[in-house]
């Protein structure tokens, strides 16, 4: 069995003793644990701190992880270029339209209302059902649009600056 193996060694017993002295709260302990630590064998030693912490109340677990936190060697980061952002997705033509993507044009207390889509030349409708008398929205054709358009030329429903 090798002297790293054996669980008598020397640094064992050192670890033990120390932490022994940090349990009855003398302050210099602390200070040679952080040495043992850091020396040459100090991935041992913290192994063995490690161990040793299993068993101890709670305050002298903190001081233990204290010096474990300290004497652990920190991992260099990675050397690799910041990552650019990624560009925001196209949105799919095919989903479904929301109110955020449409702009309100004309708007007739009567009941009607007619939008345009903020991208593209779409252009929708919504009226009262008078049978349920909930809104109803649907897509307009171009020729539709025309019509609608000529018929409701001079109206004072047109929203002002809503590019109809």
């Amino acid at each position: 069995m090798s002297d790293a193996q054996r669980p008598e060694d020397a640094l064992s017993l050192q670890i033990d003793a120390l932490v022994a002295r940090l349990r009855d709260g003398d302050d210099d302990a602390k200070a040679a644990l952080v040495a043992a630590c850091s020396g040459a064998d100090g991935a041992r030693a913290r192994e063995l701190l490690e161990n040793a912490m299993k068993g101890e109340l709670l305050e002298t677990r903190w001081e233990i992880e204290d010096v474990l936190e300290e004497t652990t060697p920190k991992k260099a980061a990675p050397a690799t270029p910041e990552p650019e952002p990624e560009p925001e997705p196209e949105s799919d033509p095919n989903r479904p339209l929301t109110a955020a993507d449409l702009d309100l044009v004309y708007d007739d207390p009567r009941g009607l209302m007619l939008h345009k889509s903020k991208v593209g030349d779409r252009w929708f409708a919504t009226q009262v059902d008078p049978r349920t008398g909930q809104p109803q929205t649907f897509e307009l054709h171009p020729q539709e649009v025309q019509q609608l358009k000529a018929q409701l030329q001079g109206s004072p429903y047109w929203l002002v600056g809503a590019g109809a």
